[in-house]
């Protein structure tokens, strides 16, 4: 894709036409607050707008579906931070340290943070997208079953090593949800496993249903059994709404270094804001001088996923435009919408429509512009959520839960496995289980036995097919040193120690 100044200009001009611009924030608001419902998002979002986009210029509808993608990303986080509870699959990895920032009676700072971060990503993956889009399409295309499944079993080792000084709980955990992404019917067999006879179960446990079930009942149920206890005043507070600098100063090299790794794994069909997400944060606990203090509100690892998920938004874009893959759920509705638009994915679509590209591009500049200005003016707004009383807001919050998981799939039996989960939830918090490898490997699990089975099938069972490839190799590798990795620093850290007690007796 070569960068064409006129193009370029004519889709700016197109991108700032007010019909366009009033689009783009409608679309980048709705974006923002559906992510915050439990059980919604971005492709529930999408679909549910598609049929305003009947009779509308293309170009203007491309630009509304894609401002709800990214903006849901920033909405993802908004409850994953207030209230520990996911918006979607990828605002996950904001649980992990923007809900103890809350607690600390940092609120504003964290919201404030999330919103700075996901612009930045945003912006990064946006330059990614004008000067990588055909050769990262390209390179997406060298990646076969074997490679996918290399692909998920190292993102897989990356949440496990989290785990580090209990690695047995988080394969523990990571084993469970193995274990639950087997139910439903096999693809490749037709075969009907583990459903209990219950046809609801045919397509599997859906991920959304069990994230919001541990992290949203499980997080009201071990709240519930501290409710009578007064309330920390400091937990009310907000904080101030705006980073300080020393805030600042630990979070921007994570976010510029997450931007980039979320935009490449965007790029990547079926890989997705999760992973990106997840692996953005693992890499950054394994990188930073301050690992003990991720998970317990250390504002880097709130600022690494966010810049990471908002820019995989942006490079899934890649394979929906460029070859009419999509590359995540939301893009596959965005995918069905705009051919029915008459707009047709591929290649070409670069040369035969450039100026609706670059409209595209330089509205996803304005977009995310836009859109942190809307997040930091709502951050005074969304804080006031701490201060609704426990026995009013926990009712609140499951409620919210019970009718988002209706929304679904408008199956009861969603409603049960919600419940049972929210009870394992309860029972890993209180055990000190890690729940992000369980969410992770339920979400990729299918996928990964599918692509380890179409690999051995390809290779008449023959295992050298995983070391067939350079790809391969270097995933393999990856996965290794991810497991590896936390040992030998922890190794280094006890002989450090050991060295400096030795000095201190000598």
């Amino acid at each position: 894709m070569g960068v064409n100044v006129q193009s370029m200009l004519e889709g700016l001009m197109t991108a700032l036409e007010p019909g366009n611009l009033l689009w783009l924030a409608f679309g980048g608001f709705l974006g923002t607050i559906v992510g915050m419902l439990p059980g919604l998002g971005p492709a529930t979002a999408v679909a549910v707008l598609i049929p305003i986009t009947f009779g509308m210029d293309p170009t203007t509808a491309l630009i509304m579906m894609a401002a709800i993608y990214y903006g849901a990303m920033y909405g993802g986080s908004r409850s994953s931070i207030l209230l520990n509870t996911p918006g979607d699959g990828s605002a996950i990895a904001a649980t992990f340290d923007g809900y103890p920032m809350a607690k600390k009676g940092q609120a504003g700072q964290a919201l404030a943070i999330s919103a700075i971060a996901s612009l930045i990503g945003g912006l990064i993956a946006v330059i990614g997208f004008v000067l990588l889009a055909k050769p990262l399409a390209e390179f997406a295309l060298k990646f076969g079953p074997a490679e996918y499944f290399l692909l998920m079993l190292f993102t897989l080792s990356a949440i496990v090593s989290l785990s580090i000084g209990n690695m047995t709980k988080g394969f523990i955990s990571m084993s469970i949800g193995l274990l639950l992404s087997t139910v439903g019917v096999d693809l490749q067999s037709g075969v009907y496993r583990f459903t209990f006879d219950l046809p609801q179960l045919s397509e599997g446990v859906d991920f959304l249903v069990v994230i919001i079930g541990i992290y949203a009942v499980g997080e009201v149920l071990y709240n519930y059994l501290t409710i009578d206890q007064p309330l920390d005043k400091k937990k009310r507070d907000v904080g101030k709404i705006w980073v300080t600098k020393e805030q600042w100063k630990r979070s921007r090299w994570p976010i510029l270094r997450s931007g980039p790794l979320g935009f490449i794994i965007g790029v990547l069909p079926g890989a997705g804001g999760s992973i990106a997400s997840l692996l953005s944060y693992t890499t950054e606990r394994q990188l930073s001088k301050r690992s003990d203090q991720f998970g317990k509100g250390a504002i880097e690892g709130l600022a690494a996923p966010e810049s990471a998920n908002n820019s995989a938004s942006v490079g899934a874009l890649i394979p929906l435009l460029t070859m009419g893959i999509p590359g995540s759920g939301t893009t596959a509705v965005m995918l069905g919408a705009i051919i029915m638009l008459g707009v047709k994915p591929g290649p070409l679509l670069f040369e035969d429509n450039p100026v609706m590209v670059w409209s595209l591009v330089n509205s996803m500049f304005i977009g995310n512009i836009l859109l942190v200005l809307i997040n930091i003016l709502l951050v005074g707004l969304l804080v006031k959520i701490l201060d609704t009383p426990p026995k009013m807001l926990y009712p609140l919050i499951l409620v919210l839960s019970f009718v988002g998981t209706f929304t679904m799939n408008y199956s009861v039996v969603d409603f049960y496995i919600l419940l049972l989960f929210g009870v394992i939830g309860l029972f890993m918090k209180i055990l000190k289980f890690p729940i992000a490898p369980l969410i992770l490997a339920l979400i990729v699990g299918a996928d990964m036995e599918q692509n380890f089975r179409k690999s051995l099938i390809l290779s008449d069972g023959n295992l050298g097919v995983f070391f067939a490839s350079p790809i391969s190799i270097v995933l393999i590798l990856m996965t290794v040193l991810s497991v590896c990795y936390p040992l030998i620093v922890n190794g280094f850290k006890k002989r450090k120690r050991t060295v400096e007690q030795r000095s201190t007796n000598i």
